[in-house]
């Protein structure tokens, strides 16, 4: 007959202990044995060197006091070197515990006994947001959403890391995915999900989110555009890749060629041109008011805004101030906007665009460059196919190796943001109006590079939270993309009114540049001057002053017949 089939059973798995833990326990473990070495040697040597016997009791009772440094009694005189060397080792010894033994294992295992335990598993999800692993690319956004209220929860795997982001105040799970799928139980209600992980632990994540009946829009932040496809397949929503975003918004603020100065331009044809001017500190520009300054009178140009730190600034009306150092934006005829580049300096777009650091983004901004046709010189600190000039791009020889003071635009797409201030500060001092591009990898660097000297400062946590604004947020921010737009419309409410003197025009920080009668185009306006009801208007300004402009003049945009 056959016996009864065995039964194998399963190991049991014990519960792993913390590290603090493991460390009391070899501590504890370690001194009942140093003890007992030391009051036995001790015993033996006054026994047979000092000839004053003790008995093991004595000499354990001697090493408890050295080590616990707590005194000696009477027994505390010894006449033989090799024993006085003994005894003050072993006091050495004793300091030494007491030093390492509060700090190193007692401290550390009462906090995690007594510390907030991070959550294993998610809260109600009704309306919050989950976020997938923290990161650079989603920080700014984190942030906006924290300080607008809007309820999230963050999935971050480092303890280290969970532990910073919760005394920041966010709502965070602790957990390892990939050990526990069923960590992820409840995300069927979130209102969405952000995986922001390397491009396995993204797959892991979306599987999870869809297994645990989560039906929702699940976008994933890819580094590889090839995973795209993988990802749609198992359940991705949407996959969008932010490090070459980002060489592209990097590129099309180097490249009048990836980013037209302005939309709409062809409305206008080559009556009306746009300049952009740098304001030097000794220019009789700065420090004034568009008011004071009377461009349009004296010069027949509409300074449509400046940018300074990144951000454009449409002008409001005469109390716009020009400030030192500021990227001016003026519209006017050709020959008007040569008179006012001698008063400030113009930026150069004829030389080729150098690019200091050429790795994934860098390599993405040249691949984009070239295809617009742009000329490129990229710097390096290791040789390599792409690479013009290998050299450190704060050292002076390197900078004239490749020709930045003769350059259209400089990029800085460095891997370190503390290495991106030195650089930035490097090129500044060195090619002063050459336009200065650069990289950010967190965002709350982006202020000390705007104090080195940058013009344009764009980090991954920026385009990234642009595009899952748009998505999660509704948003559209335009803050990387043109900034000035030409618009055609009808006279409105300024029938009758000269296009310049308008108090309202003023308001709205939009500009009439030139209006359309029959078949000819004014780019120019005499006091006389007066708007019919049969002209059309170009107007250019900034989206929002545009907007502006229409709900003042009560127009809408007419688009050529």
């Amino acid at each position: 007959m056959l016996g009864p089939p065995s039964i194998r059973r399963k190991p049991v798995k014990l519960p792993s202990l913390k590290r603090s833990t493991r460390r009391l326990i070899a501590l504890l473990s370690l001194l009942p044995v140093t003890v007992l070495l030391l009051g036995s040697t001790y015993a033996y040597l006054m026994g047979h060197i000092e000839g004053r016997p003790r008995t093991l009791l004595q000499g354990l009772q001697w090493a408890s006091e050295t080590l616990t440094t707590t005194g000696y009694g009477a027994d505390n005189h010894w006449s033989r070197p090799t024993v006085a060397i003994f005894v003050i080792v072993a006091q050495f010894l004793g300091l030494f515990f007491v030093l390492l033994f509060i700090p190193v294992f007692v401290l550390p295992y009462f906090e995690e006994r007594f510390e907030v335990r991070l959550p294993k598993a998610l809260p109600p999800m009704q309306g919050r947001v989950l976020f997938y692993r923290y990161g650079p690319a989603i920080e700014s956004l984190l942030e906006e959403f924290h300080r607008d209220g809007r309820p999230f929860v963050i999935f971050e795997e480092d303890a280290a890391l969970a532990r910073k982001l919760r005394d920041r105040g966010f709502e965070v799970v602790h957990s390892q995915l990939a050990d526990d799928p069923a960590a992820l139980a409840g995300v069927a209600d979130a209102l969405a999900v952000v995986s922001n992980a390397s491009d396995y632990a993204n797959a892991a994540c979306t599987f999870a989110a869809r297994d645990q009946g989560y039906a929702g829009a699940l976008y994933v932040l890819a580094a590889e555009p090839l995973y795209r496809a993988p990802m749609l397949r198992i359940g991705a929503t949407d996959v969008f890749t932010p490090a070459h975003v980002l060489g592209a918004a990097l590129a099309s603020r180097a490249s009048g060629r990836i980013s037209p100065p302005a939309e709409g331009m062809q409305l206008i044809g080559n009556a009306v041109g746009m300049a952009e001017l740098r304001v030097r500190a000794d220019s009789p520009l700065a420090g004034r008011r568009l008011g004071e300054l009377r461009m349009r009178e004296r010069y027949g140009v509409s300074v449509i805004g400046q940018w300074r730190a990144g951000r454009f600034s449409a002008a409001a009306g005469p109390q716009t101030v020009i400030e030192a150092g500021a990227i001016v934006v003026a519209v006017g005829a050709h020959a008007q906007l040569e008179r006012l580049e001698r008063l400030a300096l113009p930026l150069r777009r004829d030389g080729a665009i150098v690019l200091a650091g050429y790795g994934s983004v860098g390599a993405k901004v040249v691949e984009l460059l070239r295809d617009a046709g742009e000329r490129t010189v990229v710097i390096d600190q290791r040789a390599g196919a792409g690479v013009d000039i290998v050299g450190n791009v704060l050292e002076r020889a390197t900078l004239e190796r490749a020709g930045v003071r003769e350059a259209s635009a400089v990029i800085l797409a460095l891997a370190d943001d503390s290495e991106s201030v030195f650089a930035t500060a490097a090129v500044r001092e060195y090619a002063a109006e050459v336009p200065l591009v650069v990289r950010v990898l967190r965002a709350p660097n982006t202020t000390r590079l705007y104090a080195s000297g940058a013009d344009f400062a764009i980090s991954l946590g920026q385009v990234t939270g642009q595009i899952l604004a748009y998505h999660l947020l509704d948003q559209q921010v335009l803050s990387v993309e043109t900034a000035v737009k030409f618009i055609r419309v009808g006279p409105g409410r300024l029938v009758g009114a000269h296009p310049w003197h308008v108090e309202a025009l003023d308001r709205t920080g939009a500009k009439v540049v030139a209006v359309e009668r029959g078949s000819e185009v004014a780019v120019e306006f005499d006091a006389a001057f007066r708007v019919d009801a049969g002209d059309a208007l170009i107007v250019c300004g900034s989206i929002d002053s545009l907007e502006r402009y229409q709900r003042e003049f009560q127009v809408q945009v007419r688009h050529p017949a």
